[in-house]
C-alpha cells in the first residue's frame, strides 16, 4: 500500500491516505488509540498498513460524537476479538449511550423551541412575565420539584413504596414533544409549587397527624384504586354516579379508621371533604401539562377526586330523597357508624393547606 521498502508508512503519508491532518494523527497516536509500528533512525513515526482502517473506525466513532474513553474501550475490544477472544459489547454500549444522550438533547431543543414560540406568541405585556416563568425551568424540564412538594405533603414516615407510587400517579411528566401551551402550564406548575402556601410554612393538612404510617399507605393505596375506576369514567364522559368507583374511595377512608361504611359514615365524609381547603390550580395545570392541547382533559387524581365527591353528594342526595340508605342496616346510628364530630378525617390529594 505505501512505497516503503518496509511496507511502512509515515505520519504525514497515514493522514494524507485518510484525508485528515498530521495533528489528528498525532492527537490519536499520543492517546494510545493508534499505536506506532516503530520508529525512523530519526525518531519520525511509522505506521503499518491497518492503521489506516483503525483510523477509519477513530473517525467514524468520533464523527457519532463518542468519547475517546469509549473509542479506546471499542478498539481494545476490537484487538481481543482479532485475537481470538470473546465478543464483548463496548461498541452496542456506546450506541445506546450516544442515543440517549441525543434523546435528552432533542428533548431539551423542542422544550426550548416551543418555550420561544411561547414568548414571540404572547402579547406584549405579558412577554417579559412569562419569560421569567419559563426561564426558571431547566431544559429538559425536571420533575424534581414537583416530587419535593408531594414528598413534604405526604404523611410522615409514609412506607417508601407507598410514596413512589403515590409519585407516579401525582407528578406530570412533560411531554416529549410540548406545544406552547403545555410549557407555559409546567412552568406556572414549577413555581406554584415552589411557594404553595405563599411561603407561610409546611402544607400538610393536619389529618396526616391522625393515621400512621401503615394507616396512610392503606388509605392511599385505596384511593388509587379508586381514583383508576373515575378516571375510566371520566373519560367516557360519565356522569358523577354510585358505583364501584365510590364504594371503594369510602372503603379506602372506612378501612384507614376502622370505621363502617354506613350512610352516617357518608354524610360525615362529604362534609368533611367538601369543606377541606383545595389545590385545584395544581390538578388543573397538571391536566394542561398532560392533555393534548384542543383535547378532553386527562383525568388527574384532583379530577378523579372531584368527580367521587361529586358522586358522594349524589348517593346521598338520592338517598335524602328516599328517606333512607339501601343496605343499611337497622339500628345503625351516627356512633358505631362514623367518626365522631371533632374527629378528623385524612383529606386525600385533593385537599391541603394552601393560601
Amino acid at each position: 500500500m505505501f512505497s516503503s521498502y518496509d511496507g511502512l508508512c509515515t505520519i504525514g503519508e497515514l493522514a494524507e491516505h485518510a484525508g485528515v491532518s498530521v495533528k489528528t494523527v498525532r492527537f490519536y497516536s499520543d492517546r494510545g488509540l493508534l499505536p506506532e509500528a516503530s520508529r525512523s533512525a530519526g525518531g519520525h513515526r511509522r505506521y503499518a498498513p491497518e492503521a489506516v482502517d483503525r483510523l477509519g473506525m477513530i473517525r467514524s466513532l468520533r464523527g457519532l460524537d463518542v468519547s475517546v474513553p469509549e473509542v479506546r474501550r471499542i478498539l481494545d475490544e476490537q484487538d481481543e476479538q482479532d485475537d481470538g477472544a470473546g465478543a464483548g459489547g463496548a461498541l452496542e454500549d456506546a450506541v445506546a449511550g450516544r442515543l440517549r444522550s441525543l434523546g435528552s438533547e432533542l428533548a431539551a431543543l423542542r422544550w426550548r423551541e416551543a418555550a420561544l414560540r411561547l414568548v414571540q406568541e404572547s402579547p406584549p405585556a405579558e412577554r417579559p412575565g412569562r419569560l421569567r416563568l419559563v426561564g426558571a425551568v431547566a431544559a429538559p424540564p425536571s420533575t424534581a420539584s414537583l416530587a419535593r412538594f408531594w414528598r413534604s405533603w405526604l404523611p410522615p414516615r409514609m412506607p417508601a413504596r407507598s410514596v413512589t407510587a403515590f409519585l407516579e400517579a401525582a407528578v406530570p411528566h412533560p411531554p416529549e414533544d410540548p406545544r406552547p401551551a403545555q410549557v407555559l402550564a409546567f412552568a406556572r406548575l414549577h413555581a406554584y409549587v415552589t411557594r404553595p402556601c405563599g411561603g407561610g410554612g409546611s402544607c400538610q393538612p393536619r389529618a396526616h397527624g391522625v393515621a400512621g404510617a401503615r394507616a396512610s399507605a392503606v388509605l392511599y393505596a385505596g384511593l388509587a384504586e379508586a381514583y383508576d375506576l373515575a378516571g375510566g369514567e371520566l373519560r367516557r364522559g360519565a356522569e358523577p354516579c354510585p358505583g364501584e368507583a365510590l364504594d371503594g374511595f369510602v372503603d379506602a377512608y372506612a378501612s384507614t379508621y376502622d370505621a363502617r361504611d354506613t350512610s352516617a359514615f357518608r354524610r360525615v365524609l362529604a362534609g368533611r371533604l367538601a369543606a377541606d381547603p383545595r389545590i385545584d390550580r395544581y390538578w388543573d395545570l397538571t391536566a394542561e401539562v398532560i392533555s393534548a392541547p384542543g383535547s378532553r382533559p386527562e383525568p388527574t387524581p384532583g379530577s378523579a377526586h372531584d368527580w367521587l365527591l361529586a358522586a358522594l353528594d349524589t348517593q346521598l342526595g338520592m338517598t335524602a330523597g328516599l328517606g333512607g340508605a339501601p343496605g343499611v342496616a337497622p339500628g345503625e346510628g351516627p356512633a358505631d357508624a362514623a367518626p365522631s364530630p371533632g374527629a378528623d378525617v385524612p383529606v386525600g390529594e385533593r385537599a391541603v393547606s394552601a393560601r
